[in-house]
C-alpha cells in the first residue's frame, strides 16, 4: 500500500492508502469508519475485491465471521462498505461493483452454500449477489450513479492462477473495462433508469433473470442487513 500511495503521489495525485481484511466485516466496519473520518470528499467507490474458485473448488471455506467466504468477501464486505459509506453521504458521484458473467441463481434457504458445496457456484452466487445490489442502490439512492460490470474473462489474477485456468488477457484489460464504466457513470446520466445497468466489459447487456426481480432483491437485501447488522456503527 505505501508503494501504491507513492506512486500515485509521484505522478501527481493525492493518495492515501487505508488497509483492512475485508474476510471480517469488524475491519471492513472499521476501514468505513476510516474513511468518514479521514479522507473528506470521497467522490467514487469501486468495489473490486474478490475471491475466485478456490485452489480446490470442492472445500467449504469461511470467513472470519464464519460466512462463506466467497459471499463474505465478494459480496457482503461490499454491501456493508458501500452502506456505512452511504449512511454518511460518500460517495458524492459513483459506485461501480465489479461483477462477473459467472452468475448462478441465489438459493435463500442456503445463501452459505452450506448444501452440495461448490467454489464455482459459491463464487458466480456472490457475483449475482452483487448484480441486486447494485440495482437496489440504483433506487435508493438516485442521487449517485450505480453500475456494476464483468470486467473480462479468466484474466491473469491470482484467483485464475490458483484455480489452474489459463489466463485469457491481461489484468489490464479490466482496469480498462472498470474505467470506461466508471467514465461513463461520471459523464452524468440524464435519466434514473440509466443507473443500476449491468455492462459486459464496456457494453450494456443483461445479467441474470433472478436479477430483475424485485421480490428476490428484497430478500436479498433483507438478509444482508441482517447479517452486516451486528458490524454496523
Amino acid at each position: 500500500m505505501d508503494r501504491l500511495t507513492a506512486e500515485l503521489s509521484a505522478a501527481g495525485a493525492k493518495a492515501r492508502g487505508f488497509v483492512a481484511d475485508l474476510s471480517s466485516l469488524a475491519e471492513t466496519a472499521r476501514l468505513a469508519r476510516q474513511v468518514i473520518e479521514s479522507a473528506g470528499t470521497l467522490d467514487v467507490l469501486i468495489n473490486n475485491a474478490g475471491v475466485g474458485f478456490g485452489r480446490d473448488g470442492r472445500k467449504r471455506e469461511t470467513s472470519r465471521d464464519g460466512y462463506e467466504l466467497r459471499f463474505a468477501v465478494n459480496y457482503l464486505a461490499a454491501f456493508l462498505l458501500t452502506e456505512e459509506l452511504l449512511a454518511n453521504g460518500l460517495p458524492r458521484r459513483a459506485v461501480i461493483n465489479v461483477a462477473s458473467a459467472g452468475q448462478d441463481t441465489l438459493d435463500f434457504g442456503d445463501l452459505m452454500c452450506g448444501n452440495g458445496y461448490s467454489g464455482v457456484q459459491a463464487y458466480c452466487r456472490s457475483k449475482l449477489a452483487m448484480i441486486m445490489m447494485t440495482i437496489d442502490c440504483a433506487a435508493l439512492y438516485p442521487d449517485v450513479q450505480f453500475q456494476a460490470l464483468h470486467p473480462g474473462t479468466y484474466l491473469d489474477s491470482h484467483m485464475v492462477r490458483e484455480a489452474g485456468i489459463q489466463p485469457l488477457g491481461p489484468v489490464s484489460q479490466g482496469a480498462e473495462s472498470i474505467l470506461a464504466v466508471l467514465d461513463s457513470a461520471l459523464g452524468g446520466a440524464k435519466a434514473d433508469e440509466e443507473s443500476g445497468r449491468y455492462f459486459d466489459r464496456s457494453r450494456p447487456t443483461r445479467a441474470l433473470a433472478q436479477a430483475y426481480q424485485p421480490e428476490a432483491r428484497r430478500k436479498l437485501r433483507e438478509a444482508s442487513l441482517a447479517l452486516v447488522a451486528p458490524f454496523r456503527g
